[in-house]
């Protein structure tokens, strides 16, 4: 198996969109007053940093024997079997291996022995990479016809028959031997840009201070931000808006060459691939079309007036005469309780998820109670949130930053959904196709939401608390839909610039995103004030280190709507399409996993149907502020 699919099984999900689920507080709590039992089992990978190593020395000393391989795989069905089962239990052994180095580092990112290890990890991977250079060009010698041939008379072919009519289909963009050998010798650098931004914004950034109307200062770290950009003051939102970005614009000739560093690698790979744009390079992995995301873009733009709708309703809801940029996340609903201790969210996420049975709570509590997950901020740990469930013969990990929020909660139940669906595949597949491709990677997360969503709303009756809920529907739909749209749209188009020959710099992109920016929240026709100091919001998304990945989210979102719709609905049939795509993992191209559990992402139908429930709920919360008397 190609070794560039190991960053895949790596972490499926660095959701660090929702940075709102960090406590401003926790930064300043060490993880040795943590308690043990929130903090994950990374033993249940390694008993040991020293076990670690002898099972990463033990993988190094092993990778070489597959060059005994070469020139034989087309041999004979036998030996083709061979050398695909010793590349792939090397690559299953190289991602536990480097799981365990990357949660070691993520639990506190400030200490210099675990990022010392994830860089031994990278340089393994390059090498791992080279040695194993000569197995695809190789392969790509045989014909369809001989390797069906194979397949037929060796059972053990038959788990990689995906992955080799896989490789027959992106033939013209696979390269001889040694030109292989190049990129992925050349592999090692390719990481660069995105541990350059990682270790600068979480680690060595000078974090600004701000002095809010109390009297209180805050250092704006990133957790500190995404909770302060929430306080009820205006003066106080403005002022953080003001503080924290413009901090980074100081530094936006530092990030920018960060960022262009990262497109530029990726103009290097679709020229030596011979992709005709980056986004053919990105998009082929999977055979999505590339309409798909620029349709999606497309579409979302068509559908701005029902964005402009949500932001005129928050302006009401708000009570204020000029909606800006940085009201967006003051809480609709000032006095409404939406505080969960973790017992009471986790009670609520296993209630929403029931209608999916017994056989799925079931792994859910197992996550709690056998510590999957490390639950709680402390000093140094990476924020945001993931679910990394590569480690097949043990369990997904989960990182959390909890802090008794709905939206914690939410984060919960979000994470959740990628666990789940690694632990399935994970068990139901074999290892070759137990890696689900990246494009159906949210479904099941947002899934859980819109289940949760559900759920809660059912509990509660009053209108105040009520609206607050549907609110927070809205929101978590316009941080997945409208606004990772708009960063994909950015993407594309920082792109498409480099691929004309243009400079790329901090200026650069700060005039692209500022310009998508204001069209999408209206800023021209009034409806939301999109600040100068906004410009430079590109430089706190980390994503934008994951080629072409944003875009994801947003069809994700709508595809989950359409699924949940279904669910929630009763249909029996449904729900079990829904359970056997969670188990399917990369056995087939995920359109058509997607097209098998009841949504087809080529056309339209789930951003229409997705518009259709947005107005729906601002149809109810219009209705419960005229109840309210606003």
């Amino acid at each position: 198996m190609s070794v560039m699919r190991i960053v895949m099984r790596i972490a499926v999900s660095v959701f660090v969109l929702l940075l709102a689920t960090n406590a401003g507080f926790a930064q300043s709590k060490e993880r040795a007053d943590i308690p043990e039992g929130s903090k994950w089992k990374i033993t249940d990978l390694y008993a040991s940093d020293d076990a670690w190593r002898v099972a990463k020395d033990k993988l190094a000393a092993r990778i070489p024997e597959v060059k005994k391989f070469k020139g034989t795989l087309g041999t004979s069905p036998q030996q083709l079997a061979a050398g695909l089962e010793m590349v792939s239990d090397l690559n299953k052994d190289f991602t536990r291996i480097a799981i365990y180095a990357g949660l070691s580092s993520d639990q506190d990112t400030r200490v210099a022995k675990y990022r010392a290890m994830k860089q031994e990890m990278d340089q393994l991977g390059s090498s791992f990479g080279a040695d194993t250079s000569f197995v695809e060009p190789e392969i790509l010698k045989m014909d369809r016809a001989t390797i069906d041939a194979f397949i037929a008379r060796e059972p053990k072919l038959v788990p990689y028959t995906f992955y080799l009519h896989d490789l027959l289909r992106r033939q013209a963009h696979t390269l001889s031997e040694p030109e292989e050998k190049i990129i992925a010798d050349a592999g090692l650098m390719s990481s660069a840009p995105a541990d350059v931004y990682s270790v600068f914004t979480n680690a060595d950034f000078p974090f600004p201070t701000v002095t809010l109307s109390d009297g209180t200062t805050r250092k704006l770290d990133l957790a500190t931000f995404a909770v302060s950009r929430t306080l009820p003051n205006r003066e106080d939102r403005k002022k953080v808006f003001d503080t924290f970005f413009g901090a980074l614009g100081d530094y936006r000739g530092t990030i920018g060459t960060a960022l262009n560093a990262e497109v530029q690698k990726d103009l290097f790979y679709m020229k030596v691939r011979k992709y005709p744009t980056t986004l053919d390079a990105a998009l082929d992995t999977d055979t999505i079309p590339t309409s798909v995301y620029t349709k999606l873009i497309e579409g979302v733009n068509a559908n701005l007036p029902t964005f402009h709708r949500y932001l005129k309703l928050r302006k009401r809801i708000l009570g204020i005469n000029d909606l800006h940029y940085y009201d967006l996340y003051a809480p609709l609903v000032a006095n409404a309780k939406l505080e969960y201790s973790l017992e009471e969210s986790k009670k609520n996420i296993l209630g929403a998820l029931a209608p999916l049975g017994t056989g799925y709570t079931s792994v859910i509590e197992r996550a709690f109670n056998d510590r999957w997950i490390d639950l709680y901020p402390n000093a140094g740990k990476r924020t945001g949130a993931y679910s990394s469930g590569g480690a097949y013969d043990v369990h997904p990990y989960m990182l959390i930053n909890y802090n008794g929020r709905y939206d914690d909660m939410s984060t919960v139940a979000h994470e959740l959904g990628h666990t789940m669906q690694s632990y399935f595949s994970n068990k139901t597949q074999p290892y070759p196709t137990a890696g689900y491709p990246i494009f159906v990677a949210e479904v099941a997360s947002t899934f859980n939401e819109a289940l949760l969503n559900e759920y809660m709303l059912k509990q509660i009756k009053d209108p105040a608390t009520r609206l607050s809920l549907l609110g927070s529907y809205l929101e978590n739909m316009k941080g997945t839909v409208f606004r990772q749209t708009q960063f994909a749209e950015f993407e594309l188009r920082i792109h498409e610039a480099a691929e004309k020959g243009e400079p790329l710099t901090g200026d650069t992109f700060d005039k692209i995103y500022y310009d998508i920016v204001k069209r999408y929240y209206g800023n021209d026709q009034g409806i939301c004030i999109v600040d100068d100091v906004i410009k430079h919001e590109w430089a706190y998304i980390p994503h934008f280190y994951r080629t072409y990945y944003v875009y994801q989210y947003a069809t994700s979102g709508t595809a989950s709507a359409a699924l949940s719709e279904k669910v929630l609905s009763g249909d029996a049939s449904a729900t079990k399409r829904y359970l056997t795509f969670l188990s399917a993992g990369g056995s087939k191209y995920p359109i058509d996993l997607l097209k098998d559990a009841g949504v087809d992402m080529t056309t339209s139908e789930p951003l229409d149907l997705t518009m259709k429930k947005l107005n729906r709920v601002m149809d109810e919360m219009e209705a419960i502020l005229k109840q309210m008397g606003k």
